[in-house]
């Protein structure tokens, strides 16, 4: 050890004491500002800190506590959250029916022993049976959405006994190698090539560009096991595809035999105005792929779901995909409580309704200040604004930052800002968002699109 256990256990011993305090005296916070900032530098990464600063004024902000729809830094600055956690929170933050559950499985257990069979992993797997379309009925439980697609991609493997993928250009799927062969973004593939070799990109929201991969494929005999494609393209910038763009993959993926994988982590849960993004347009997919906030804004939980005929390739042998900590049941009942709380809140009508009012007031804005932002797009509450270049997109995130909203980049455009705020969100917090933005345009605009005024000449 690269420390003695005396000072090992010195400093675990002052996190555990911190962590079970109530409020913090003004020692503790500055040690924790202190703590956090020197040990991300030193222990987790200082492109983090960096990155910060470029959205930030004040970029050491200690994340300490949830309230309703926002956080609490260390110091009490509270932040409305337009974030969601990239989608994480459509529930809300610590929703009390997902904390009560979680709190009152963890009394009983909290992990599973990996032998005996799993009560709330049944039960989560017919729910998912449930609220799911068509006949999707059979789920694999993990822990993260890119662990779902690592799952769907080898049962499309498994089914049609072909290798190959197409997905789409700006599209984004997880960074482990399997799902970051259908990633798109060069910056995070790289790196790691070759990775799965047969995976082809194609442009996103014209279908003409699917059939012509399948096409091409089955002619020189790279036959196509899946095409994965995100319903509303998040990292890429909520990008959203015309309405004949899924029903016509469908029918393509049908005709050559490939499975249509639809990748719902970020747009799935009602985040998109419906239970399932696909719904609007009446899609069902042979694979579907969950997470983010399959978890109630509390549990890290991720699934892909499948029909039976698809799924019977696992029954013989059940082990060919396994997990040690997917499906345990304190993720499991706060899944189960946050469906739960999905549908007794109508929270997907919720989406549809604000969100579309949201929109509208958005490009309202938009109109007012066309140089600054250039557009404005989305589903529910995943909406996109984009702006002319990055550097006016960092702007305008700090700006909010600095005002208490908190927004972010998409990975792959930082001049496009997501807005996905838990679905909870009232109507007061949603005008507040709104003044905010307001103003940090106006103020952005101001610096960089309007003529500057001459300035009176000395006599």
């Amino acid at each position: 050890m690269k420390a003695s256990a005396q000072d090992i256990l010195k400093e675990t011993q002052k996190t555990l004491e911190l962590v079970a305090k109530s409020s913090l005296d003004a020692g503790d916070k500055d040690w924790l500002t202190q703590v956090t900032a020197e040990y991300y530098a030193n222990h987790v990464n200082p492109g983090i800190l960096e990155y910060r600063k470029s959205v930030s004024t004040e970029y050491i902000s200690i994340e300490w506590a949830d309230n309703a729809n926002g956080f609490e830094d260390v110091k009490g600055r509270k932040y409305l959250d337009l974030l969601g956690g990239y989608g994480i929170y459509n529930v809300g933050h610590r929703h009390p029916k997902v904390v009560e559950a979680v709190s009152h499985q963890l009394k009983r257990q909290a992990l599973h022993s990996q032998e005996l069979l799993e009560p709330f992993r049944a039960i989560l797997a017919k729910l998912v049976n449930d609220i799911t379309p068509g006949d999707l009925q059979f789920s694999f439980f993990g822990n993260s959405g890119a662990e779902a697609i690592e799952g769907a991609m080898k049962l499309a493997m498994l089914h049609t006994g072909r290798k190959s993928f197409i997905a789409a250009n700006s599209g984004f799927h997880g960074k482990t190698l399997g799902a970051l062969s259908a990633t798109a973004k060069a910056k995070f593939r790289q790196p790691f090539l070759p990775i799965l070799p047969d995976c082809y990109h194609v442009p996103y929201g014209d279908a003409d560009y699917i059939e012509s991969a399948l096409k091409s494929a089955d002619e020189v005999g790279n036959d196509i096991a899946g095409v994965i494609l995100e319903p509303i393209q998040g990292e890429g910038g909520i990008n959203v595809p015309p309405d004949d763009y899924f029903p016509r993959v469908r029918e393509l993926c049908d005709r050559y035999g490939a499975l249509l994988i639809a990748d719902e982590v970020q747009t799935g849960f009602g985040r998109t105005g419906k239970m399932w993004c696909l719904d609007h347009w009446g899609v069902v997919p042979d694979v579907m792929c969950m997470g983010k906030a399959m978890g109630g804004g509390v549990m890290p939980i991720g699934a892909f779901v499948s029909n039976k005929t698809i799924w019977e390739q696992l029954f013989p042998e059940p082990w060919l995909h396994s997990t040690t900590f997917g499906g345990n049941p304190l993720a499991c009942v706060a899944a189960i409580a946050g469906i739960h709380v999905l549908l007794d809140e109508k929270l997907p009508e919720r989406a549809d309704k604000m969100g579309t009012d949201m929109v509208n007031k958005l490009k309202t804005l938009r109109r007012r200040f066309p140089k600054l932002c250039t557009d404005v797009r989305g589903k529910g509450f995943m909406i996109g604004l984009e702006f002319p270049t990055d550097a006016i997109g960092f702007e305008v995130s700090k700006g909010l930052f600095d005002n208490g909203v908190l927004v972010a980049g998409t990975l792959f455009s930082a001049k496009t800002i997501r807005i996905e705020p838990p679905l909870t969100l009232t109507q007061k917090e949603m005008d507040q968002a709104v003044g905010t933005i307001e103003k940090v345009f106006k103020e952005v605009n101001a610096k960089h699109f309007e003529p500057k005024k001459p300035g009176l000449r000395k006599p």
